[in-house]
């Protein structure tokens, strides 16, 4: 995709990565298998999303309600982050991805806890693409959160809006998702960004996440391209 391209590209993308662990029963291989694949995509396709001049890109990697699978699959997720951290972050840095996380890191052990504070603390002041990872994540609890805090903070009643909201979820300071994409094809929020993506764009490409690639990604933009975007007003045409 060109600097010369007319298409319009998203300033936020945000993905449900879906479809590790049928991407691992079709090969007869454990979920943790599929897991594994899909977190080596995310490095391809951060550097996809980066060259295509999006700004910010949210994975959802983890939400509250994952603490319900089993307790092996559970260590291994945490072990992939782990990973990830110690094999990646790097190289994101020095290609200038700054590192965000949404959710809460209490789940986390002391010492992955601090792998993912430190990466944070490396990559603040980096401004080519944010990375944001939604773990130990859920829409619904972060609205609560938002309450408590505006609550806790004695925020008048007639001083609660949409602003006041935003500013209060953990999300505070990124835009909206412009557009959202489920890999696998299932069609279900599951519980992510329920705030924010009100009036997102969403696709639901009929591919499991380890092989979702740069070329699914260029497609869905350039259709979302073409999409008119109304906020709830009447069509320019």
């Amino acid at each position: 995709m060109s600097a010369k391209s007319d298409i319009k590209v998203p300033q936020h993308v945000a993905i449900i990565m879906d479809g590790n662990g049928r991407w691992a029963k079709a090969r007869g291989l454990p979920r943790l298998a599929g897991h594994r694949a899909g977190t080596k995509n995310l490095r391809r396709i951060i550097r996809a999303a980066a060259a295509m001049g999006i700004k910010h890109l949210t994975f959802y990697a983890f939400s509250t309600e994952n603490w319900n699978r089993p307790e092996d699959e559970i260590s291994g997720l945490m072990q992939l982050l782990a990973e990830f951290i110690e094999t990646e972050i790097q190289e994101l840095h020095k290609e200038g991805a700054r590192l965000l996380h949404i959710g809460h890191l209490d789940g986390l052990g002391p010492v992955l806890k601090k792998k993912v504070e430190d990466a944070i603390e490396l990559t603040k002041n980096n401004d080519r693409i944010d990375v944001v990872l939604a773990f130990n994540y859920g829409g619904r609890d972060e609205i609560i959160c938002a309450v408590k805090k505006l609550i806790e903070a004695g925020t008048p009643s007639d001083a609660v809006n949409v602003q006041s909201m935003s500013e209060a979820m953990f999300t505070a300071g990124l835009p909206d998702p412009d557009l959202v994409i489920r890999t696998s094809g299932e069609m279900r929020l599951s519980n992510f960004l329920t705030w924010q993506t009100v009036y997102s764009e969403w696709a639901f490409p009929h591919v499991y996440w380890p092989d979702f690639t740069e070329d699914h990604l260029k497609q869905i933009i350039e259709d979302f391209s073409k999409r008119e975007r109304r906020y709830g007003g009447l069509s320019k045409k």
